[in-house]
């Protein structure tokens, strides 16, 4: 019988030493498990370490006498899954000594199990004071490293509290309802008949929030495209393209494809072509748009290239740039783990690159919406100013919303605001001349 928490720890040190995200790794070590409950027990695991991190790593370096070498890793990635149930899950804690210590077996270092043992009954004796000791800095307290402590603080003095805390919840299980097929208050009927309590989430056209997460298979008519999973925020992509039949729309960085399949959702009429650079997940998104009866040209390339394009013009282009993803860590907890301040600027480079690029490829009079899943200004207003600044014939359309915060450009939804992730969103139009 596979031990959980075995797998767990090396999924977890793939994050930690491999530097490899969650989406990336966890997917093959789930395979390895038939039962659904034990591959949700598993996920939770996985997860809830790299939410925790910051929080079980300090914890583990005071429980051990000396740091472990860089070859046994793996158990201190064992060591960190068993103070994560310790402290954060409701598993009998005789069960978490036995399986965790029966773990390290698994990894062939029997030496472990007698280190592994003595840490977690440490930690159960020593708990109320070491807890204590988890609340007197703020990287152990809101458990994010420093630099997006220092970062956020900076960009969002009477937020950022609430913003690392928003980022250390579960995130909600969001819907878009395949308007083209089904409408919201329908669907919501459908849910109430199948015992699955809902709301709609106001600030979107199609967007509802379940009360508790579900197999998506369990959805009713997910299968053949009634619904798709969702977050709010990203739902508005697409509503802010202000689509009309007979347009040719652009989808940059279109992957995995939500964005791309609302666009047709909201308008069918529309010749759709989604780019995206990275083929295994351009797959995503012809898969999505097949699930949903959809049609649109997926072209495997680099977006601010020039070698996909046939030159023809595009009415709307909605770049949905590559970011930091600080808004989505309640969803990607390893992003706190994986993403370096170094990063930033690499990316502001990256987004520059690629709005130059989406603004040749916009008709006088088109309009684009710059989209990222970031709360940092640098990516955001920053990249747009700049911009404006460097293209005359460029403008500002305001998003007349009441959702979000008004910024000197665009808007910013802030994690946990609307039920919703961190996403900013700026609409530019060309001029006619």
């Amino acid at each position: 019988m596979i031990n959980l928490r075995m797998l767990a720890a090396r999924t977890v040190y793939q994050v930690l030493v491999h530097g490899r995200s969650l989406s990336d790794c966890l997917p093959e070590t789930l395979t390895r498990v038939r039962e659904l409950r034990d591959q949700s027990f598993l996920q939770a695991m996985c997860y809830g370490v790299c939410r925790w991190y910051y929080r079980l790593d300090a914890l583990a370096h005071l429980l051990l006498e000396k740091p472990l070498k860089l070859k046994d890793q793996d158990i201190h990635c064992l060591i960190l899954v068993g103070l994560y149930q310790l402290t954060e899950m409701r598993v009998p804690a005789h069960a978490v000594l036995d399986e965790t210590v029966s773990a390290a077996q698994a990894f062939k270092k029997p030496w472990a199990k007698g280190l592994v043992n003595a840490v977690l009954r440490s930690y159960q004796r020593s708990a109320s004071e070491l807890n204590e000791k988890m609340l007197q800095s703020l990287v152990t307290l809101y458990m994010h490293p420093q630099w997006i402590i220092d970062q956020v603080q900076k960009n969002w003095l009477l937020d950022w509290q609430d913003i690392l805390t928003a980022n250390n919840q579960r995130p909600p299980f969001a819907l878009r309802v395949n308007q083209k097929q089904i409408t919201r208050e329908r669907y919501l009927e459908k849910l109430t008949a199948n015992n699955m309590k809902a709301r709609i989430i106001p600030e979107t056209q199609a967007g509802i929030l379940l009360e508790q997460p579900v197999d998506v298979q369990d959805l009713p008519g997910f299968l053949i495209g009634e619904v798709s999973v969702q977050d709010g925020a990203a739902q508005l992509a697409a509503e802010l393209l202000e689509l009309k039949a007979g347009q040719r729309v652009l989808d940059m960085c279109a992957a995995p494809g939500g964005k791309t399949a609302h666009i047709l959702e909201l308008q069918p009429d529309v010749e759709l072509v989604a780019v995206d650079r990275d083929e295994k997940r351009l797959q995503d998104v012809r898969n999505n748009l097949a699930r949903l009866q959809l049609l649109a040209t997926c072209i495997s390339a680099d977006a601010g290239g020039k070698e996909w394009s046939d030159g023809q013009l595009f009415d709307r282009i909605l770049l949905d740039a590559p970011c930091s993803a600080s808004g989505v860590i309640r969803r990607h907890p390893d992003i706190k783990i994986l993403r370096r301040a170094t990063d930033i600027a690499k990316l502001v480079h990256e987004q520059t690159r690629l709005l130059n690029a989406a603004w040749g490829l916009l008709k006088p009079g088109g309009l684009l919406v710059y989209a990222t899943c970031s709360i940092f200004p640098e990516e955001n207003v920053a990249v747009l100013q700049a911009f404006l600044t460097s293209h005359p014939d460029a403008t500002e359309e305001m998003i007349r919303m009441d959702w979000g915060k008004s910024c000197a450009v665009g808007r910013q939804i802030l994690p946990g605001m609307h039920d919703m992730d961190g996403f900013y969103f700026a609409r530019l139009k060309r001029g006619l001349n």
